[in-house]
């Protein structure tokens, strides 16, 4: 069990390491804070690694651009983005906080290094 505000963080504390922190190893899993109205949340897919990804708010709202559709997500909604599709999290007024569960359809998970605890914070290189 651990408390999300107490969880090991980088990029300026708002992206948490979750999985790491709970020692789980078969699927990727972060928190993601969000302050109100950032736009620094940046476009990606997983084309490249094959990754699928669902989006849960656990707090605030947000809007997400998938693939130039854009939605609007709460704590009552989930959001599943596949591999290849661009998709982009604008956090509303409030702010957002997110969990963003991932994995590869039918391979086992390679959590990426950024992920572990203890690695270098980006921002910080």
């Amino acid at each position: 069990m651990k408390r999300i505000d107490e969880l090991e963080a980088i990029y300026g504390g708002s992206f948490k390491r979750a999985r790491a922190e709970l020692g789980v190893s078969s699927f990727g899993m972060q928190v993601i804070d969000l302050p109100p109205s950032v736009t620094g949340y940046p476009e990606h897919d997983h084309g490249q690694d094959g990754q699928e990804e669902v989006y849960v708010v656990l707090r605030g709202t947000a809007d997400m651009d998938i693939d130039g559709e854009q939605v609007t997500i709460d704590p009552d909604t989930l959001v599943r983005v596949a591999a290849g599709t661009k998709r982009k999290v604008l956090p509303g007024d409030k702010g957002a906080r997110l969990l963003v569960i991932g994995g590869v359809p039918g391979q086992v998970y390679k959590a990426p290094a950024v992920t572990e605890l203890g690695a270098p914070d980006p921002m910080s290189q």
